[in-house]
């Protein structure tokens, strides 16, 4: 799957991610979708390092449970920064 395959997958896992973790990413919508597409680069990048897979479909399971993942764990990381800063403003 190409790189424009990855950002449209990243979307729609911006918008899991927005579901599964609200209270996690603040910031709304636009940036939920800006850790999915992140997210899902990331993910699909380690995936094909570690699982050297080649090229991935846009509609296989394991495209998008890197994506999944990738977004979630990139959403778990900027809500860890971003509520540090708040914190200890």
């Amino acid at each position: 799957m190409g790189f424009i395959g990855w950002i449209i997958l990243g979307l729609i896992v911006g918008v899991i991610v927005k579901a599964v973790m609200p209270g996690r990413v603040g910031g709304g919508w636009v940036t939920s979708l800006i850790l999915g597409v992140v997210g899902a680069i990331v993910g699909g990048w380690i995936g094909d390092l570690l699982f050297n897979k080649g090229e991935m479909t846009f509609w296989s399971l394991g495209s998008w449970l890197l994506a999944i993942v990738g977004g979630l764990v990139v959403a778990g990381i900027y809500g860890a920064i971003t509520g540090r800063n708040k914190s200890h403003a």
